[in-house]
């Protein structure tokens, strides 16, 4: 498959970033502390925001104080931090004007997890805080694309998660899915996915950006 876009909207954790062992970490340690179970908090807490995880287990008067703690646990937590096939190489080849970052991550820790990883970070960066809901609601990808200049319609968003395909569809913008966090069976929804970013080919030209998938 083809995308001729005008930008690219990158998801950062399990995207450009294998964060995953920290999150895994983080949500074990919260949840072995507070007698929460584990493996059902990260069947669905990828690709969303912290607070927007914690609201699906906690009642509300106890939802500031976890989303606290876990924040605080992963601030000082960067073992294993690493990019993903490609990401640098693919990152830089990319005029900074024509890609931005949509996260469900603080910009602090995004930028943190960035320069652990060693990977640029982008002008535009939507973070958790920049929202008013968190992925899979599509607000950060369509604020993304209105700071870069362009129509969410010209551009492509990469994701590794279920929720944030679904934002990046609702958008709409292109979708491709890097099966670097969940099996490539699990994230259909895409129009096109590949095992990683190793699988992309990119052309800058003077109209934008070609990328062959494949």
């Amino acid at each position: 498959m083809i995308f001729s876009v005008d930008a690219i909207l990158f998801d950062i954790d399990g995207t450009l970033v294998d964060s995953t062992p920290v999150v895994e970490r983080t949500w074990r340690t919260w949840s072995a502390r507070h007698g929460y179970d584990a493996d059902e908090i990260l069947r669905v807490c990828h690709g969303r925001r912290t607070r927007d995880t914690v609201a699906l287990f906690l009642p509300p008067g106890e939802r500031a104080a976890a989303v606290a703690e876990l924040e605080e646990l992963e601030r000082h937590d960067f073992d294993g931090v690493v990019p993903l096939p490609a990401a640098d190489s693919l990152l830089r080849a990319l005029p900074p004007e024509r890609w931005a970052a949509v996260t469900s991550g603080t910009h602090t820790l995004m930028r943190a997890r960035l320069a652990a990883a060693a990977l640029p970070v982008p002008k535009v960066l939507i973070a958790a805080e920049d929202v008013a809901a968190g992925k899979p609601d599509p607000q950060g990808y369509r604020m993304a694309a209105a700071a870069l200049g362009f129509d969410v319609r010209r551009c492509l968003v990469v994701e590794d998660a279920p929720a944030g395909l679904a934002a990046g569809r609702a958008a709409p913008a292109s979708t491709l899915a890097v099966g670097t966090s969940h099996d490539l069976a699990a994230l259909t929804e895409a129009d096109a996915a590949v095992p990683d970013l190793r699988s992309l080919t990119m052309e800058v030209t003077p109209e934008g950006l070609v990328l062959t998938v494949g």
